[in-house]
């Protein structure tokens, strides 16, 4: 982060930046910055309160590719950032923005973030952002999209919850590369329509706050704080659990309240991590219902309590950068660690059970929304995952307009899924690829023969999640013939009664 007074001092003007950064007020935007010329790629001037910007940002800092504004003051997207030529990020996040010109989106846009304004609609010009990959929406005052935006055909992530939608756009279900979808908090997905979050409460514990005691924090995300604890069920039991409290605060995805009814709709799977119970007699609980309570506030939105995952299971992946936008990364050789490798039992096992999980979710109206290896905590010896953060959740029922829509979509993240495990597949002696009698080399033929199907560009074409699950125990025939060894571990606990512990942090 740089000094303002430096900046205006000239400090800066012959460094090189290829970053730059402010926090501190902002009357206007400094004319200094515009001399760091065409070095300069990356801008933040986040809650800096800014509202307007030069004229001439565009030819001054022309190879601009990341600009954030978020929590300023733009009421109306600033049309000079369409003259930005490498213009690919944008972030305005919380500006209480109401107005987006036409043509005043940058060409080149790859991610857009707008995430907490009070946006009634996009500009028809946003059909022309070909090469959009992830657009932020939460929180605004969306009822429609334009149908020029069907020419976004790259997009592949979409956030549309806490808006006014009464139905979605069927040109929607037909772009090619969207696999990340959430729209919870809108009008056509009200939990009243479908009594899925009522039927799944009334099945939980009740656990009285007085009988828990909170310990360690194990993370703590934009919805919320999960810690581990201890459930007193009598004078003389208490079980180790961990426990999320959920705050009001508006997330990219959507907002804690939502979670927490994708969380408990999706009821039980030995593939997704379980909820014991729901939280009553909070201290603030009386807040949570107050008529009038502002969404994004911080105040206390409900609590859950999950199973305690075991320290040995391990996040699968890491979320998306910059370069990488939708897709997940994972370590390399090059920052000095690497992922440990699958092999072919463990690879298929864990597959056959996120497949399972999401079948499950689908067969109750509920998407994901962020079926990422970064969302999945997983046992290599246990040969086990389990699919957590359900802060992108949506319960969507069976209306005929999401006929298998919503579920194809999200079909083709499991497809990106597939081949993130295919990438970390070990290599097993003697295994080549023209090795047609080798179980492992067949095993890799067939998941990537699958993974292509659930990657087609045709919608429609792509199988079920039911179909997934079905060919995936098909390969699980093949595994008594696999010459990998089973991988003991005196430490593992049944893997089936595994639920949550540090990777919902990030939900």
């Amino acid at each position: 982060m740089q000094e303002l007074q430096v900046l205006l001092d000239g400090g800066y003007k012959a460094a090189g930046l290829t970053k730059f950064k402010l926090t501190c007020p902002l009357a206007s935007f400094p004319a200094e910055i515009l001399e760091l010329g065409d070095e300069l790629e990356q801008l933040d001037l986040s809650g800096t309160g800014l509202s307007s910007l030069p004229s001439n940002l565009g030819s001054a800092l022309p190879n601009l590719k990341i600009a954030f504004f978020s929590d300023c003051n733009f009421a109306i997207f600033p049309k000079q950032l369409a003259q930005c030529p490498n213009l690919e990020m944008v972030a305005f996040r919380n500006n209480g923005m109401v107005e987006i010109p036409e043509d005043s989106l940058p060409l080149q846009l790859r991610w857009l973030i707008l995430t907490g304004n009070r946006i009634a609609s996009l500009p028809a010009s946003i059909g022309r952002c070909t090469r959009l990959q992830k657009c932020m929406l939460a929180g605004n005052q969306l009822q429609h999209l334009p149908t020029e935006m069907a020419q976004c055909r790259k997009l592949g992530l979409l956030r549309l919850s806490v808006n006014r939608f009464e139905s979605l756009p069927p040109w929607l279900f037909t772009l090619p590369e969207l696999a990340f979808v959430s729209f919870a908090g809108n009008t056509c997905t009200a939990p009243a329509a479908n009594g899925a979050v009522t039927k799944a409460a009334f099945r939980l514990a009740h656990v009285n706050w007085s009988d828990l005691e909170l310990q360690e924090t194990l993370g703590q995300g934009a919805s919320g704080v999960i810690s581990q604890g201890l459930w007193k069920q009598s004078p003389d039991y208490a079980e180790e659990v961990a426990v999320k409290l959920f705050h009001g605060a508006l997330t990219s995805d959507g907002t804690p309240a939502d979670e927490m009814a994708a969380f408990i709709a999706a009821g039980a799977h030995e593939s997704l991590i379980s909820v014991m119970g729901r939280i009553h007699g909070h201290p603030e609980e009386e807040e949570e219902t107050t008529p009038g309570a502002d969404k994004n506030n911080n105040k206390f939105q409900g609590g859950i309590v999950m199973q305690l995952i075991p320290p040995y299971y391990t996040v699968l992946g890491q979320p998306p950068s910059l370069a990488s936008c939708t897709r997940d990364c994972f370590p390399t050789p090059q920052n000095g660690t690497t992922t440990p490798k699958l092999n072919a039992s463990q690879a298929l096992s864990m597959l056959v059970g996120l497949a399972g999980a999401a079948e499950h979710l689908h067969a109750r109206g509920i998407a994901h929304g962020d079926l990422y290896a970064h969302n999945i905590l997983a046992s290599r010896d246990d040969e086990h995952a389990l699919l957590g953060d359900f802060g992108a959740a949506t319960i969507y029922a069976h209306g005929p307009e999401h006929e298998c829509g919503i579920e194809k979509l999200e079909v083709l993240a499991f497809a990106h899924l597939v081949e993130d495990f295919l990438s970390n597949l070990i290599k097993t002696e003697g295994e080549s690829e023209g090795g047609e009698g080798d179980v492992d080399v067949a095993m890799r033929r067939g998941l990537q023969q699958l993974q292509a199907r659930c990657a087609a560009a045709d919608v429609e074409a792509r199988p079920t999640f039911e179909q997934v699950l079905e060919e995936l125990e098909g390969m699980m025939g093949w595994r008594g013939m696999m010459r990998i060894p089973d991988i003991p571990n005196p430490t593992a606990s049944a893997s089936a009664s595994v639920g949550v512990g540090v990777a919902a942090a990030s939900s």
